[in-house]
């Protein structure tokens, strides 16, 4: 599904200024860009647009109230210094399984000055020597890096269970509408259930390094 479509899909009706949470995951993005996402989402707090494809983040919207972003299998090599410009108050960004090679590319992220917790897995740069000192000395207001801060101590989750149960919340009673309607509505409902489901899935286990994309 493009990403235009699965945003129309994703309102329920609903005015973009009135959505908090919006994920995007699997759907197409065009020619590697963010399309159909802009200013009007002025409230969204969560974002995620995992495997959609992406190269660029150039049409990135200004989010100012945006405090997670997931960006995971994507194909996002660099232009990393526009989520300072229209995200500042990032507080986590999973970028894990892009084609981040270098700590030039990462370098970027040192106006995030809010971002707390980093995401790299499976990116070309894990593999330089040093790598997460590396990364701690280049950005110093992160406390995680892959799930873990610098003494190797797993970052709390209690703030991510909270999270993952209020989506998962308000996603099975959309579906619960939805379901109430015709029959054509309850494939619909079903179809969102499951994707939330598999959303949770994935966020819960993000830091146990399970590839849950077959959810």
């Amino acid at each position: 599904m493009e990403m235009k479509k699965r945003i129309n899909l994703e309102l329920r009706n609903r005015a973009p200024e009135k959505v908090t949470e919006l994920v995007l995951d699997n759907c197409r993005s065009s020619n590697g860009e963010i399309e159909g996402l802009n200013d009007s989402f002025k409230e969204l707090e969560f974002l995620s647009m995992a495997n959609v494809e992406l190269t660029s983040l150039a049409k990135l919207p200004t989010l100012s109230k945006l405090r997670k972003l997931e960006l995971s299998d994507n194909v996002i090599s660099g232009g990393l210094e526009v989520l300072a410009e229209r995200c500042p108050n990032l507080t986590y960004l999973n970028l894990s399984g892009n084609k981040i090679k270098d700590l030039g590319t990462v370098e970027a992220l040192q106006n995030l000055k809010n971002l707390k917790s980093l995401d790299l897995f499976n990116c070309e740069i894990t593999n330089l020597e040093d790598y997460r000192d590396s990364i701690f000395e280049l950005l110093q207001q992160i406390t995680y890096l892959d799930g873990f801060d610098q003494e190797d101590n797993e970052a709390p989750d209690s703030e991510d269970d909270d999270d993952e149960g209020n989506f998962l919340k308000s996603s099975v009673a959309r579906s619960s509408v939805l379901c109430s309607g015709c029959q054509c509505q309850c494939s619909l409902g079903w179809s969102s259930f499951l994707q939330a489901l598999a959303q949770c899935c994935t966020l819960i286990f993000k830091r146990r390094l399970l590839d849950l994309r077959w959810c």
